[in-house]
Order: structure tokens, then C-alpha cells, then sequence
């Protein structure tokens, strides 16, 4: 960074579509940045603070003041408006949700470098619009950064210990014992998981999801399975004595991780729980946010011919974000047998080593607000 400018300041402007996804990536990024340098001062700007509030336990969700948390100053999204508030050198418009009015007046182009964080992707025309400038209205040029998988991409946000960490948690047998007290299991559920061979089944899902039928699939198998259902996932009803559900609480980010961690199946959703499944190196089924004229299945599409997934976990992939829950039951229930089970978990392995081999997002975001002084 230039001498003049001895620390460097983001600020983080994000508005809650999914509830906790948009807030997700924002808040990981922004504890990143202040992670990666004490010279970085970071704010994030937020219109929801009630959602923040709830993967986040530092978080207040109707503060008087400014909050402070791992490094960062939270704002809602109303303080920005605020005369004496300028804008730091960096700003970072996450998913295209407009900068405040009050705000983007006072960018100017010799001080700010204006960057607009997109949604992840795998389609390829990204590549070709990834770091472009797109000169606005007010003389300052906004550049466009699209993660994804390839080096032609943002990358991923990822913390630099962060498989170490998932490692080393692993590799320590009460640590999901002890979180799963946390959470509230009863000890004998527990016990099933951790002295019987219980298999863990952990439920991050919209709504809509056909959540019954991976009940039905578990339900139909020798081993009994311990179901963690996030709060918003569907109802469901137990067929039989194999199968049993707990709902859980709101979890912080790092109980999260290691829910994914712990689980020997993935249920996930949005961005956010995407990218940490990817990382977790589980089997997962993705429930893609659904778009207007199922423009989310091109998007699945796409990142289906990218990773090396199985064709039959590709195709149970398609069934649970299509709604067929007969062909999800069927289908989950050929993948947890042998081999089939052990194809998919090593291409769930293969696929996170592929991807921490590549720069992670916050390495990349540094390197082009270098490029673009």
C-alpha cells in the first residue's frame, strides 16, 4: 500500500436476502480482513442486525452505539448516513445491494477503490468479467469480483489455519461429544453416535426441501441415524425406531464448521454453508437458492460439471433441488452402500484439496485493490 496511506480501511456494506447466508460471507470476510493485519480497520455495515444477532452471540441486535467484535466495528445500516462518517479507502458492495445514497456521495475517485463482492459461481463467462472495471456516474470505477474455482477467479474464503483446524478437531474424539452436549442432544443419542456407530446426518435447508424422503432413505437402513435439524428445516415424521431427530439452536460460525465437520452427510444451503461444506470434505447435497425460471438449476448445472462428484451423487444432487423426493429416497439410499459411499466421500475429499490448493478470496481481494492503485 502506498506510503501515504500507512492503514488501509474496509467497509463492508451487506443487506440480508437469506437470512444468514449474505451475512455469512460478510461476516467471515470481515473478520478475515482484520485478521490478516492490524493495520486494516474494517466496518460492516449491516440492515439486519436481528439475523447477524443470531449466528453471531457478540452481536446486539438493537445497539445504541457502535459495536465491536473480533476486530471489527458494526454498523447498522442507518449510521452510514451519518455526516462525520467518511468512507474508508476500500469499500466492498456485497451482492450488488446498492451502497447507501449519503454514502456514495462522498466516494471520491483518487481515494476510494469501490469494489462489488458478487455471488459465487461456477458458470464460465465469470472468468471473463472477473476484476473488470465498470466506471460509475461519480467518476469512481467499480470492479466486479466473482468467486469461484478456478484460478481465473476471487477463489474461496477460507482462513489459512482453517483446515489445520478441521483436522486437529477431528482428530480429537470428544470433541463431538462435547458439542453435541452443547447443542442439547440427549446422552443417549450421544452414546449411539459415539459408542455404536450411529451415523450423523446434519439438516441446513429451506423450507421446501424434501427433507422426509432422506428420513425414508436413512430409515430403510441397518445402522440407526442421528438427524441434527437446523431451525428452519421442514417437519418431518419418523417412520420406525432407525431414525431419530433433534432440532437444533441458532449456532454460532465455529460450531457451524464443526457441525459440517462431525456430520457424516451434509444438508446445505446458500452461499455461506456451501463453501464451509466444501471445506468440511463430507458428502453434501447443496439446496441451491431458488431463482425465477429455475435459473438456479443452470447455476447447479454448472458447478456439477466442474467438481468430481459421482454421476449417481450428480444425479441425487438434481433429484433434492428438483423437489423428487421418491428419486432422493432411492437414490441416497444406493449411495450409502458400498462402494458407492466411499466414491463419494473420496470425491468430497479431492474436491476441498483442489480448492485450498488455489489462493483463498481475501488473498485475491488484497492483490486487486493492489493492481488497481
Amino acid at each position: 500500500m502506498p506510503h501515504s496511506r500507512p492503514q488501509t480501511g474496509f467497509d463492508i456494506f451487506c443487506r440480508v436476502i437469506d437470512n444468514y447466508g449474505d451475512i455469512g460471507v460478510c461476516w467471515r470476510l470481515a473478520r478475515q480482513l482484520a485478521q490478516r493485519s492490524s493495520d486494516f480497520r474494517v466496518r460492516l455495515w449491516v440492515d439486519d442486525l436481528a439475523s447477524f444477532a443470531r449466528i453471531e452471540p457478540a452481536i446486539q441486535a438493537n445497539p445504541t452505539t457502535v459495536q465491536k467484535a473480533q476486530g471489527v466495528e458494526v454498523y447498522s445500516w442507518e449510521q452510514s448516513e451519518q455526516a462525520n462518517l467518511l468512507p474508508l479507502d476500500v469499500v466492498i458492495e456485497a451482492f450488488a445491494c446498492e451502497l447507501p445514497v449519503g454514502y456514495r456521495s462522498k466516494l471520491k475517485a483518487e481515494q476510494q477503490h469501490w469494489i462489488n463482492l458478487e455471488y459465487l459461481s461456477a458458470e464460465t463467462w465469470v472468468e471473463d468479467c472477473h476484476g473488470l472495471p465498470s466506471p460509475q456516474a461519480n467518476g469512481v470505477a467499480k470492479y466486479f469480483f466473482f468467486p469461484g474455482f478456478t484460478p481465473r477467479t476471487g477463489g474461496l474464503l477460507r482462513e489459512p489455519s482453517l483446515l489445520a483446524q478441521r483436522d486437529a478437531w477431528r482428530s480429537d474424539p470428544n470433541g463431538r461429544t462435547a458439542l453435541l452436549q452443547g447443542l442439547g442432544v440427549p446422552a443417549a443419542w450421544i452414546a449411539g453416535v459415539r459408542d455404536q456407530g450411529w451415523q450423523q446426518c446434519y439438516a441446513f435447508c429451506y423450507p421446501h426441501a424434501p427433507l422426509q424422503s432422506i428420513v425414508d432413505a436413512y430409515q430403510a437402513q441397518a445402522r440407526p441415524t442421528l438427524i441434527l435439524a437446523a431451525p428452519g428445516a421442514p417437519a418431518t415424521r419418523q417412520a420406525g425406531n432407525q431414525v431419530v431427530r433433534f432440532d437444533c439452536p441458532y449456532v454460532d460460525q465455529q460450531a457451524f464448521d464443526r457441525l459440517l465437520w462431525s456430520s457424516d452427510l451434509n444438508l446445505i444451503r446458500g452461499e455461506d454453508s456451501f463453501v464451509r461444506a466444501i471445506w468440511a470434505a463430507r458428502p453434501f447435497l447443496w439446496h441451491i437458492y431458488p431463482q425465477q425460471e429455475q435459473i438456479h438449476l443452470e447455476k447447479l448445472h454448472a458447478w456439477l460439471a466442474l467438481q468430481p462428484c459421482t454421476p449417481e451423487a450428480a444425479e441425487l444432487m438434481l433429484s433434492w433441488n428438483k423437489g423428487e423426493a421418491k428419486a432422493v429416497n432411492s437414490r441416497l439410499q444406493a449411495l450409502l452402500q458400498a462402494p458407492q459411499w466411499q466414491n463419494w466421500q473420496a470425491s468430497a475429499t479431492r474436491f476441498s484439496e483442489e480448492q485450498a490448493g488455489q489462493h483463498d478470496l481475501v488473498m485475491q481481494l488484497l492483490q486487486l485493490v493492489q493492481r488497481s492503485q
